[in-house]
This record gives structure tokens, sequence and C-alpha cells, in this order.
């Protein structure tokens, strides 16, 4: 970890210092605290430390304040971005402020440059540092709540964000790990747009208490077919790096929440048109289903 050990490991005051904690702060407690007096229960393979309170009665008089985890891959991103748009809470994913920095051509490009293609885990301060940007650019914009997708990923991270403020929900996505692998190995890029998609065709059948898994290809229109390219960092032995990676040092977190009774794994079912409805059930948002195409 050649790229991380030129950055000083700071002790946990100094990674929670004044300016990175107030810009966060400032952004965070600038929502309406929620009432969840009346918040059920999911109803769909929730594994819990206790109950947390999961459903939203009304966005207009509240902000969610819910975190995403899970594996690299496991769409983080896709489900998170359609809860954003359902919900009307700014989806703010640490890996499109990293991606974002590193076309900056920024002080930082270089390091992470290195860093992801080599599949490791950017450093807290690194993270911190885009975060309190990008959460004080939303600010003044007048955002109010968030879906946070890839932080906390560390312990001390996690500190960092109940030092500021009240998590509602944090949602982990599960998914096999054999499918995991065969889904990030699809993923590609159109280089033109910039828009994201997946070639892989998942079949997998059940075995050792997994059930079957489908995911259908989700393809290009014609005219990016031929302008799609593979992320650097999208290779079998830098992603199984990633996963291995992220078992070791992000898990932990899950046990975090767990025990602070926020935390609600999710067993992916399939591709999107099987799990997204599941997922409205599991956060009680059957009320919403009206809405889902404001969110597909």
């Amino acid at each position: 970890m050649a790229a991380l050990t030129r950055l000083s490991k700071p002790s946990f005051s100094s990674l929670s210092s004044p300016s990175s904690v107030a810009r966060i702060s400032r952004f965070l407690y600038s929502g309406v605290v929620p009432d969840t007096s009346s918040y059920g229960a999911s109803s769909y393979n929730p594994r819990l430390g206790s109950t947390p309170n999961l459903a939203v009665k009304d966005t207009k008089d509240r902000s969610v304040q819910w975190v995403f985890l899970g594996s690299p891959g496991v769409g983080k991103g896709t489900y998170a971005s359609r809860l954003s748009n359902l919900l009307g809470v700014p989806h703010i994913a640490t890996g499109d402020l990293v991606r974002e920095e590193l076309a900056s051509s920024g002080p930082l490009s270089q390091e992470l440059s290195e860093i992801v293609n080599q599949g490791k885990l950017v450093s807290d301060e690194i993270i911190i540092n885009l975060l309190s940007k990008r959460l004080e650019a939303g600010g003044a914009k007048g955002e109010l709540g968030f879906i946070l997708d890839g932080f906390p990923r560390t312990i001390r991270q996690a500190e960092i964000l109940e030092g500021v403020t009240e998590i509602d929900l944090v949602l982990n996505l599960k998914l096999r790990e054999d499918v995991l692998l065969e889904k990030c190995l699809g993923r590609r890029t159109c280089s033109q747009c910039g828009g994201n998609f997946n070639v892989a065709s998942i079949n997998v059948k059940g075995a050792n208490g997994h059930p079957a898994i489908s995911m259908a290809p989700l393809l290009p229109p014609a005219h990016c077919m031929s302008k799609l390219v593979t992320r650097a960092d999208d290779t079998e032995e830098v992603i199984k790096h990633r996963i291995h990676v992220y078992n070791e040092k992000s898990r932990p977190v899950e046990e975090f929440y767990c025990s602070r009774g926020k935390l609600l794994e999710f067993d992916l079912p399939g591709g999107i048109p099987e799990s997204w409805p599941k997922l409205l059930e599991a956060l009680n948002l059957d009320d919403y289903k009206e809405k889902q195409s404001a969110a597909a």
C-alpha cells in the first residue's frame, strides 16, 4: 500500500478536525429531524441487531439520512440513485467524488489513480476531504438530507459521521460472490456519453442453500455499442482483491450499525426488475410504488 503510506496516518482527532467536521455539520444539521414514532419494520429478509426505523411517511416535511453499504459492484449506486429520485434527496457517492477528482487533474489525481487501479481503499483523509467539499457545495444550494453511497467504509469514518448527525437507516446490499464477480466483469462505460452498462447475462443455478439468480444484461443503445470501454480496475484479479479488502475493512462497519439497531441487510434476488419492488417492500415504501416511473 505504497500510495497510502505517503500520507501520514492521523489520529482520530486529526481526522475529525474542526474544519472538516464543521463543514459536514453545517450541511447535515440543516435538515428536519424526522418523526420516527410510526415507522414500521421490514417484511423482506431483514437480518438485524434490533428493528430499525424504516419507512418514510411524507418527504415534504422531512429529509431522510440514509447510508448504503455493500461490496464493490453490488449495485449501491443503482438503487441509491433510484431512491434518491423517488424521495427527493441527494445521492452522494464517494466513488463518483473520487472519479471527479481523478478527471480534474488536481493535486490528488495521480495518487488516487494508483490507489484505484490497484483496487485499494482510498484513505480516510482523502474521502473526508472530498465529502466535506461536496456537502458544503450542496448546502450552498439548499440541499436537505442525503443518501450516502460508499461512506462510511471504516469504523473511524462511522464514528466521525455519528459525531455530527443522526443516521436513520443503514441498508446493506448483499449478493453472492460468484454472481458479484461475473457482474463486475460485465461492466462497461460509453466513452462518448459516459453511460454505464453491463454486458453480462447471468444465470446461476441454486446451490448450497443459495437460490438461483438471473440478471439480464443492461445493453447500450446501438450508437454506443462501438464506444464501450472497460474500467481499468475491472479485471478479475483486481475485483477479487477489492472484495477481499472490503470484507476485511468494511464489514466491521456493518457490526457498528447492527449494534445500534440501524442495519438492514437485503439479499438481492436478481436484477432490477426482481429486486426493486422487493426493496421498496423491505423499506416500507409501498405507498411510493406509483412514483417508480420517476426513479426509473
